[in-house]
């Protein structure tokens, strides 16, 4: 589980990141990032979100979230994300094809777009 201080919570926060139009995506997850950071020792936020048109039940929804959460806190732990702290906010939101999801595959498709959106808009 991420710690609370690498944690997307307010409203105010994910509007601001989404209206920053910074986005890529795979056929798992788009990505949402916020401003360029310029002071690394403030950490970056995420969000994670599911829609209900993805799935009714709340059950299907947190473990979702919950596979996303994990493999960005193991690729943060393992140093595999070289540009995680570039960006103040960032929010991950599932598609469909998540419902499918096993967690290797969340983990390569977390890292992947992270490094894309690093390549992209840095």
């Amino acid at each position: 589980m991420l710690k609370k201080e690498f944690r997307l919570k307010k409203g105010s926060s994910f509007k601001a990141t989404y209206s920053q139009k910074r986005i890529v995506s795979d056929e798992f997850f788009v990505l949402y990032g916020g401003k360029n950071k310029e002071n690394a020792d403030i950490p970056t936020k995420t969000g994670f979100v599911v829609s209900k048109k993805i799935h009714k039940r709340a059950v299907k929804r947190n473990k979702i979230k919950r596979l996303a959460r994990e493999a960005l806190r193991l690729a943060i732990k393992e140093n595999s994300i070289e540009k995680y702290n570039s960006f103040q906010s960032l929010i991950y939101v599932a598609k469909e094809n998540s419902l499918d999801l096993d967690f290797r595959t969340a983990q390569t498709s977390v890292t992947k777009l992270i490094n894309k959106l690093a390549n992209k808009f840095l």
